[in-house]
């Protein structure tokens, strides 16, 4: 299928048709995509939601953390997705200082809509992450919280780490997903955070919970395309798998990253962290 192309039926996902996955027990199938050509064979495959990732600060653009991205690098990389694709569930993020303030944060993320065509955000942040979702929400912009490891934050953090080992910080990451979902989230992507963690965030909010090495029990999976295609350089992430080393090409990869995200084949154990 090219640029362009649907196929026969493939209406847009909607907020409510993830929200029904998700009381379905069926999983959602993430990835990022950062092109047209890669969007369109993942919305080939059957993906359901496409994150405009500030990833692409790595994997495209050579640097070696997310945080140089700039808001003008994330419109240009969603207006090349969303042009490409009708049914996927377009997500762009929110690069580093976007969201330093409400005001800000509106701004930017009324360009991601307007002018690239995105259908939610995705912000990282502080104290002030619930401060700017509901200014986000009160605007009627979809808002999907980022909380665990948060990449923006490499350098505080002192490195990419799994968050919330200890009582206390596990607790914490729990008791932001409620505040941002009561601030009008309607989304929330966990990162890097033991099991447990996730299964108290799916217990104490009732929106879509998406994980990455999150381990099983969230509501969908996401991956960055590089690291399951198996090209990225250096170190994987324990939690990720190359699909391009069993299917042998592209679209099988993501046909059959999204067979074992929907079957619960993936993740299995060894891709999460106790």
């Amino acid at each position: 299928m090219k640029a362009g192309e649907q196929s026969p039926g493939s209406k847009p996902l909607t907020l409510g048709d993830l929200r029904a996955m998700r009381e379905s027990g069926e999983p959602i199938a993430c990835l990022t995509a950062y092109d047209s050509t890669f969007a369109v064979a993942q919305e080939a495959a059957g993906v359901d939601l496409i994150l405009i990732g500030d990833t692409l600060g790595m994997v495209v653009q050579g640097h070696d953390s997310t945080v140089p991205v700039r808001v003008d690098d994330i419109i240009y990389h969603t207006q090349c997705v969303t042009r490409a694709v009708r049914r996927p569930w377009v997500v762009a993020d929110m690069p580093f200082l976007s969201v330093r303030s409400p005001q800000v944060a509106v701004e930017a993320a009324g360009r991601m809509m307007q002018e690239a065509g995105a259908r939610m955000v995705k912000l990282e942040g502080g104290e002030s992450q619930v401060a700017v979702t509901r200014a986000l929400a009160d605007q009627g912009i979809p808002v999907c919280g980022h909380l665990g490891l948060q990449p923006q934050l490499v350098h505080k953090l002192g490195g990419f780490k799994v968050q919330g080992r200890e009582a206390a910080a596990a607790q914490a990451i729990v008791d932001r997903a409620c505040e941002l979902e009561q601030a009008g989230a309607d989304m929330l992507l966990l990162e890097c955070v033991p099991n447990a963690v996730t299964q108290g965030v799916v217990a104490a909010t009732s929106v879509p919970v998406i994980g990455i090495g999150a381990g099983p029990h969230a509501h969908g999976q996401i991956l960055v395309m590089h690291d399951m295609l198996g090209v990225t350089a250096g170190r994987k992430p324990r939690f990720v798998k190359n699909y391009m080393a069993e299917a042998g090409g592209v679209e099988a990869a993501f046909a059959s990253y999204v067979g074992e995200v929907k079957s619960g084949a993936y993740p299995q154990p060894t891709h999460g962290f106790g």
